[in-house]
């Protein structure tokens, strides 16, 4: 299983390095099933959100097959909604990438390319009403953390990508799998507040 993390100007730290814990985890415990690789539009280096500068490993012309795509959110999503060459770029992985994931406003990007018409979908909170604006075809659930619709897997606001993550090592791997990768992460929630 070979698995891409999108990486771009503005990503949410969390939306792209949580779920990047959770399969580099499972590549670590089993190296013959799983592979993660960062790419963004060109190689090098990302200012994520919050200031984090993060590495693209590959560019979209050199990222190579993948088996499952993840397209992290953040207010960098916001512009993407707009770039044709972005959207054109996932509507062509849609034709050979077998599943695409997002978190948070991810959603919105795909949306915007016209991935989701027609599907359940969920996004971030506060970008619900924007996910059925973009499309009003979508079955918005806004009170999911993840909608698991088969090829197409969508997750809320930023842990819940950690959730969905652990959803697919479950899905693609099997429960046993998945609670080692969670027990090697210490994951168990449990907010303070």
């Amino acid at each position: 299983m070979r698995i891409g993390i999108m990486l771009f100007d503005g990503v949410e730290e969390l939306d792209a390095v949580g779920p990047w814990e959770v399969f580099g985890m499972w590549a670590e415990a089993a190296p013959q099933e799983a592979q993660v690789v960062s790419f963004a539009p060109q190689a090098g280096p990302v200012r994520a959100r919050k200031g984090l500068t993060l590495h693209a490993d590959h560019g979209f012309a050199d990222v190579g097959p993948l088996d499952l795509l993840l397209h992290p959110g953040g207010r960098g999503t916001r512009p993407l909604l707009k770039d044709d060459g972005h959207l054109a770029w996932l509507r062509e992985r849609r034709a050979d990438v077998p599943l695409l994931t997002s978190v948070c406003t991810g959603s919105l990007v795909y949306a915007a390319a016209g991935l989701l018409t027609g599907r359940p979908a969920t996004t971030h909170w506060g970008a619900l009403d924007h996910l059925g604006e973009l499309d009003p075809t979508i079955e918005v659930r806004g009170d999911d953390r993840f909608v698991d619709d088969g090829d197409i897997v969508t997750s809320s606001g930023v842990s819940a990508g950690i959730d969905m993550a652990l959803h697919l090592v479950a899905r693609l791997a099997g429960a046993d799998r998945a609670r080692t990768v969670r027990r090697g992460m210490q994951y168990d929630p449990a907010p303070p507040v």
